[in-house]
């Protein structure tokens, strides 16, 4: 049994995460969605905290009826090695790492990973979600039907705004 390591902030979970979590499983028969900066929340780069990302992810695979993924939280610890360390020690073993960042891929190649970089699909990210939501854009067509639900009852839209002016 192969497992991967699929490893972002998700904030917030979005079409492109869909696609990489359906394309992962392609690959391999398990994902550890690893849900970073687990620690951070009410800023304008990391809006939700930990436990709402888990629950946006879990209601989007529930919907989705994808099973073969676990969630856990990873926390940053502003030093490379001490980060990957951390997760390999704290997080079931895999074969595999898959993200769309840059500075994740380039910890786990040079600490004894098989790192994979996911293909970004252009034009959505997080980042520009949050500016959208901030600009009242239609944002809503770029994540699935339960994350909207889930911002919505949240009152996620209000925590972004607001976290945009304490920056």
């Amino acid at each position: 049994m192969t497992r991967a390591l699929f490893i972002g902030r998700f904030q917030p979970f979005h079409n492109a995460h869909l696609v990489d979590v359906r394309n992962i499983l392609k690959e391999c028969d398990e994902i550890i969605i690893a849900i970073g900066s687990s620690q951070e929340k009410h800023t304008l780069e990391n809006p939700f905290s930990y436990s709402e990302r888990k629950r946006m992810i879990e209601s989007v695979l529930k919907k989705h009826k994808i099973k073969s993924c676990k969630i856990y939280p990873v926390p940053d610890l502003y030093n490379d090695r001490k980060w990957v360390d951390y997760i390999k020690k704290n997080l079931p073993r895999y074969d595999y790492v898959y993200s769309g960042n840059q500075w994740t891929l380039k910890c786990f190649r040079k600490h004894d990973s098989k790192a994979r970089k996911i293909r970004l699909i252009r034009g959505i990210s997080s980042t520009r979600i949050r500016n959208m939501i901030i600009k009242n854009k239609n944002w809503e067509k770029l994540v699935p039907k339960e994350i909207v639900d889930f911002v919505t009852k949240i009152d996620g839209i209000e925590i972004i705004k607001r976290n945009c002016h304490l920056q």
